[in-house]
Parts: structure tokens; C-alpha cells; sequence
């Protein structure tokens, strides 16, 4: 069975803008030339493949074909490349859909797209580590920075390196909070700050501290350079980048709850086994950043 390269431009072009309205204009076409594109290609296939809704996302049964239109977006817009051709879909530049954690972006991740830059349209999707391999998996990212060292099924798998955490607060929530110093009581009573309720590091490194499992106060600071600032301001501790708080601890406007205890959280880039230039390139680059910032 051959499908429609139209049809799967207008089918990805849908996921990854959200809606038939985003889609239509990302390929400059009407609403309703996607719509009868994607209602075309669920009838060949005898599936629904998009829930309508806001946003649009794939069915189950859409999340495979999901990941076959990228691959051939990708190697249709290489084999173009040449000709100074975009790929079916449109646009100057195939947007390259990219999960990364939050602290990643925010530390060491951006300098690896710049090289490529030029090239390329990035679409980044921001997930914790400990999940962003499931957007491998449903096929909404060609690549992903996450703790999971086992491959998704299709996908190869490289060791970056860890990205460390130290537990900081400010200096007065520190001393009001934690007068003796660090323990299972003190910790179970002082606020903490948590990125979302899939952020578990707080949680883990206090396990590794005290052996056991406690659940302190917790704001919730969605914002990796907002989590800095929630410690400044004494909201609460919370575990950060090595790389954003050093000139902070050396300053004094921030100091370690549990002075030299780290947390070294592993990290591993994801990426399809596809035979595509690009791809290659912005692995190099992956491994080339994550190797000058990363333990």
C-alpha cells in the first residue's frame, strides 16, 4: 500500500501544530484541504488516526504512522536538500521535533543546535528526563535527551554524561530551617520546591540522604531560572543545576543545605536509527556539548 505524500505532510503537519487551522497555514493551504487530506488517509487505512481536540493528537494507531511520516519528511527533505527544494509540507527548513528536560535547555543543550542552525527548524518539546523517551516512543520526537538508558524500539542510544544538582536555599531559610543542620525531622518540616509533580530529584535526594521517604511542603516552580529564584527569595530549597547556582554559592546569595552532597542525574540521547546526514550532525554536536558541560 503507497500513501499519499500530501496526506502525510497534512497528517504530521496537524500533530505537530496542534490543530487543522495551525496545520493549513504552516503548509498554506485551507482548513479544509487538511481536513479532506487527513478524512482521505483515515479511510485508506480504515483507522482514525487524529482526536480532534485542542490540542489534536494521534490515536494509537496514529502514533506509528505518526513516526513513519517524520522519518520520511527527514529524507525527503535531505534528498532535496541539494536542489534547494523544501521537502512535501512546505516551509524553508523540516522542523526537527526534540525532547529535552527543562535543565538541560537551560544549561547545556542549546549550544549543540547552534551549528546547525542554518539548516534546520528546531521544535522543541520540553519533558522531564525520566519521561521524554515515551515521546520517542509515540513518535512525536526524532530524538530526545532522557535518563533512560534502555533504547526505545527503532532507536539507538549514547551516554552523555550527568547533569549534577546541589541543594541550595538562601542563607535565612537555611539558618531558620535547618539550624543543627540536616536530618529526617528538619527536612520533613522545611518547604521545598518542586519543577512539576513529575520531579522527583528533591525526593531522591533525600532518600539518598536520610534513608527514608518524606513529603515536606511544596511549591511548585515550573521555570528552571524561576526555581533559582524561588531559592533566593526563601520559598524553599530545591535541587539545581551545578551550572546555575555556582556563582551564586560563591557570592553567598545561596548556600548548600547539605554541604558537598550532590546528585548526579545520568543522561542518554535517544535518537531513530535513520540514515540521514542531519541526524548524524546533530548527534556529533549532542555528544560534542553534553561532553564540555556534563560530569
Amino acid at each position: 500500500m503507497r500513501l499519499d505524500s500530501r496526506h502525510l505532510a497534512a497528517f504530521a503537519a496537524v500533530l505537530r501544530e496542534g490543530s487543522f487551522d495551525a496545520a493549513a497555514r504552516a503548509l498554506h493551504v485551507t482548513p479544509s484541504a487538511v481536513s479532506q487530506r487527513i478524512k482521505s488517509l483515515e479511510e485508506r487505512l480504515g483507522r482514525v488516526l487524529v482526536r480532534r481536540g485542542a490540542p489534536c493528537t494521534a490515536t494509537e494507531a496514529g502514533e506509528s504512522l505518526q513516526r513513519h511520516a517524520q522519518q520520511l519528511a527527514l529524507l525527503e527533505a535531505e534528498a532535496l536538500a541539494p536542489f534547494g527544494t523544501a521537502a512535501a509540507g512546505g516551509g524553508p527548513a523540516l522542523p526537527l521535533a526534540l525532547a529535552v528536560n527543562a535543565d538541560s535547555l537551560a544549561t547545556w543543550f542549546l549550544p549543540a543546535l547552534a551549528p546547525l542552525a542554518e539548516g534546520a527548524r528546531f521544535d522543541l518539546l520540553v519533558e522531564d528526563q525520566d519521561h521524554s523517551h515515551e515521546l520517542l516512543r509515540q513518535g512525536r520526537v526524532l530524538g530526545a535527551v532522557t535518563a533512560e538508558p534502555q533504547p526505545v524500539q527503532g532507536c539507538a542510544v549514547r551516554r552523555l554524561g550527568a547533569l549534577r544538582y546541589r541543594a541550595v536555599a538562601s542563607p535565612a531559610f537555611a539558618a531558620r530551617h535547618f539550624p543543627a543542620g540536616v536530618d529526617a525531622s528538619s527536612l520533613a518540616l522545611a518547604p521545598c520546591c518542586v519543577f512539576n509533580a513529575k520531579d522527583l530529584l528533591q525526593e531522591r535526594f533525600m532518600r539518598q540522604l536520610v534513608r527514608r521517604r518524606l513529603q515536606p511542603p511544596q511549591h511548585r516552580v515550573p521555570s528552571t531560572h524561576g526555581f533559582v529564584h524561588a531559592a533566593l527569595h526563601g520559598l524553599g530549597w530545591g535541587m539545581n543545576p551545578e551550572a546555575l547556582v555556582q556563582p551564586l554559592l560563591a557570592s553567598g546569595d545561596l548556600v548548600e543545605i547539605a554541604p558537598g552532597q550532590v546528585l548526579d542525574v545520568p543522561l542518554h540521547w535517544q535518537h531513530w536509527r535513520l540514515d540521514a546526514d542531519l541526524l548524524r550532525r546533530l548527534t556529533a554536536s549532542v555528544e560534542a556539548a553534553a561532553k564540555a558541560a556534563l560530569v
